[in-house]
């Protein structure tokens, strides 16, 4: 799909430009083995790449965007180097606020992992070697389903249907101690009930999936600072959290890392999704 055939979503920044046509023109080259749907709106949509020598595992990837803008197809630059080593990769793309509110964008990427659960052995993928992972706004997304229960049930899945969850620059803390300098308008009105419910660091208990956080060291502020007390949540919790912390890199260098084969993370990500 290209952004026309998508309804309008919210511009991006003059901020974020430069990392959004960058994106765009790794992306542009990759074309997905299928694009599907898993709802009506077009932004419910998975961009999957078929392994040419599938292992069976699958990598479910978020894009980011501050919840209100962002395509799937901007993901797609990662794919190469997850298919080139067996991995089935899927790109998620989900509706955006402020046309749909919180929890609607959590509620498409867990029927996303339903589809692809129910779907994914017709395209090399094992369902029982699922993974999840996304930047930023997709990193929220993922590491809130990897650390909450409930959804799976609800929609037919084994409580473990996520392996585990590879956040790239993720948000883990919305309300009081978040250090946001604005609330996120996906939210809805202010309702520390609603910052509680969409926080991944609040949930984690000692029944959660391993987790490899990453950011880079130019990251923004509170993020780096997030990531570590998610980090340290996890272990407090039981948990081994892997990090890695990308040297001089900011938080659009951090997602372009995603598909730097030679980079400082795909390979690690490999590795790591083996061993668990």
């Amino acid at each position: 799909m290209r952004p026309e055939d998508y309804p309008p979503q919210e511009p991006f920044s003059a901020f974020a430009m430069p990392y959004v046509e960058e994106v765009t023109r790794r992306s542009e080259p990759v074309t997905p083995t299928a694009d599907v749907r898993y709802g009506d709106d077009p932004y419910q949509s998975i961009a999957v790449h078929a392994a040419a020598a599938p292992t069976g595992d699958v990598f479910a990837f978020v894009h980011g965007g501050g919840w209100t803008s962002g395509y799937k197809e901007q993901m797609n630059f990662m794919a190469p180097g997850f298919t080139a080593a067996g991995v089935t990769f899927c790109s998620i793309g989900y509706r955006l606020a402020p046309q749909h509110m919180f929890p609607a964008g959590l509620e498409d990427v867990a029927d996303a992992i339903a589809w692809i659960h129910a779907n994914i052995a017709g395209h090399g993928g094992n369902p029982d070697r699922i993974f999840i992972g996304g930047h930023s706004a997709g990193g929220h997304y993922t590491a809130l389903l990897a650390v909450t229960s409930g959804w799976q049930e609800a929609r037919g899945l084994p409580a473990d249907v996520v392996k585990g969850c590879l956040p790239i620059s993720g948000v883990y803390q919305f309300g009081d101690g978040a250090g946001l300098s604005m609330r996120p308008r996906f939210l809805g009105p202010e309702d520390a009930a609603t910052d509680f419910n969409a926080s991944p660091i609040h949930h984690i208990t000692t029944d959660v999936p391993p987790f490899l956080i990453a950011y880079g060291t130019e990251d923004f502020p509170h993020l780096r600072d997030q990531a570590e007390r998610m980090a340290a949540a996890l272990r407090e919790a039981g948990g081994a959290p892997d990090t890695i912390v990308f040297e001089g890199r900011d938080h659009f260098g951090a997602s372009l890392a995603g598909g730097e084969t030679d980079g400082p993370w795909v390979s690690r990500a490999l590795d790591w999704m083996t061993d668990n």
